[in-house]
């Protein structure tokens, strides 16, 4: 079994669109061995997209995470990180497929909705960015 990162972002908590995201989550087969709900502060989410602080879009990315409170996820399935980031869709709605939570839930680009690990070593980091082991209940 393998663990993935996901995160319910602050456009969709605050649309009430919690339940219907987890709702589908588990209809996928996925399994929820840890939830928190949060809302970062400008830092943790400096942090946490220190990857992307070069690139133009970081600061209002790092705005708009830190905005309102988001759903943290730790997921779990066989190839759980393929198949979250295929049930999330493409990042930008607009090219996201039919069926995809961010084809049904997204806003545009930005407020996505949704995040995920895109690789085994991205989900190293994230996980334990705002889990500790003993919160990882599988």
């Amino acid at each position: 079994m393998e663990k993935t990162f996901g995160m319910i972002k602050p456009d969709a908590v605050e649309r009430n669109l919690v339940g219907k995201i987890l709702a589908r989550i588990e209809a996928e087969g996925f399994k929820l061995v840890a939830l928190r709900r949060i809302q970062m502060s400008k830092a943790q989410a400096e942090g946490f997209y220190a990857v992307h602080r070069q690139r133009p879009f970081f600061n209002d990315l790092t705005t708009y995470m830190s905005s309102g409170p988001a759903l943290l996820m730790v997921l779990e399935r066989e190839n759980a990180i393929l198949e979250w980031r295929n049930l999330m869709g493409a990042t930008n709605p607009k090219d996201a497929a039919p069926g995809t939570l961010r084809k049904e839930f997204a806003i545009d680009i930005e407020k996505n909705s949704l995040h995920g690990s895109d690789a085994p070593e991205t989900a190293a980091f994230e996980i334990p960015y705002f889990f500790s082991q003993t919160e990882i209940i599988s």
